[in-house]
């Protein structure tokens, strides 16, 4: 099972099945997948990709978790995951993804730092990726704050991605360096 973690606005709960319908449609939303290849457009297959995502044990350590405000904990924002990259790996993924309602506050920022932190601890790698599109200069910045460096460039089944990563051995110090 994973933890759940409370951040100053924020609350972090392992991602169920009660959040399916929230997740759906967050995934309806065109702008909000817009740099993201998916299901999105196919009813069946999106209900299947969901599905699976949410019922797959990925390991220790490992999952989603879905954000909601302190102040409204039924509001769900968006999720934050910590995943074998591709759901298949070897490399674990760092990700997030947000309700419109929630862009430009620093929510992604915020929500990703516990589970980053917590990616470090519960497991024994030694670096977290996060793969973006370079259009998505949003979820860019959100590496960048996380003190994740990038990498380089890669294509993957015909999208193109940049991949940042951070090393277990110098997460902790930009993380420090992160506002509460």
């Amino acid at each position: 099972m994973l933890p759940g973690f409370e951040t100053e606005r924020l609350l972090l709960r392992p991602r169920t099945m009660d959040h399916f319908e929230d997740c759906i449609a967050m995934d309806r939303d065109p702008a909000v997948t817009k740099f993201i290849p998916g299901p999105w457009t196919d009813d069946t297959s999106h209900r299947q990709f969901l599905t699976d995502r949410i019922t797959t044990d990925f390991g220790i350590g490992l999952g989603y978790w879905s954000i909601f405000e302190k102040t409204r904990s039924d509001q769900f924002l968006g999720w934050v995951l910590l995943i074998p990259h591709n759901a298949i790996g070897p490399d674990v993924e760092i990700g997030w993804r947000l309700n419109r309602l929630a862009w430009g506050k620093g929510i992604a920022t915020e929500a990703a730092k516990p589970v980053l932190e917590h990616g470090f601890k519960a497991t024994t790698v030694d670096r977290i990726i996060a793969a973006i599109d370079p259009r998505n200069s949003a979820s860019v910045r959100v590496a960048e704050k996380l003190g994740m460096e990038l990498m380089g460039e890669t294509e993957e089944d015909g999208y193109h991605f940049v991949t940042y990563a951070i090393l277990r051995a110098t997460f902790q110090t930009a993380i420090d360096q992160l506002p509460s």
